[in-house]
């Protein structure tokens, strides 16, 4: 238990995840951080992506999060997000379809606001496939 650290992962609607990690790894803005017991105190932006949560007996979740807020304590580490879903949950033929709806906005763009938004949505849509494409890699691993 000595090298575990307490993790939260929470989103604007619940509570998805609580319980002990060998190792948490998200996706901040500049890259993936890897935080494990004894980390030194941060506090971070993430970036919309996977957020992965290896547990003791070696087995791995995957969440997905929009983006949000990534906090590091001495024996805890707290994932704030406005929208957070299991892997599992996420629906990849919506998020195929988004891809392709904000790619069509994107070519279509009429103003720098339009663009802004369809970048967003194109980013948010491409984000949600890496999580779902991660947690295939991971299962056809084991």
């Amino acid at each position: 238990m000595a090298n575990t650290i307490h993790c939260d992962i929470v989103s604007a609607k619940e509570s998805i995840y609580a319980g002990s990690a060998k190792m948490v790894v998200a996706h901040g803005l500049l890259g993936d951080l890897g935080i494990t017991s004894g980390h030194a105190p941060l506090l971070t932006q993430l970036a919309p992506g996977p957020i992965r949560i290896l547990l003791e007996d070696g087995s791995e979740l995957i969440y997905y999060v929009s983006g949000g807020v990534l906090e590091v304590q001495p024996t805890v580490v707290t994932v704030l997000a406005d929208t957070a879903v299991r892997a599992a949950d996420v629906d990849e033929a919506a998020a195929v379809e988004a891809r392709k709806a904000a790619a069509e906005a994107l070519a279509n763009q009429k103003g720098e606001m339009d663009t802004s938004a369809a970048l967003a949505a194109l980013a948010e849509a491409a984000a949600q496939l890496r999580t779902l494409q991660a947690m295939k890699n991971r299962a056809g691993r084991g």
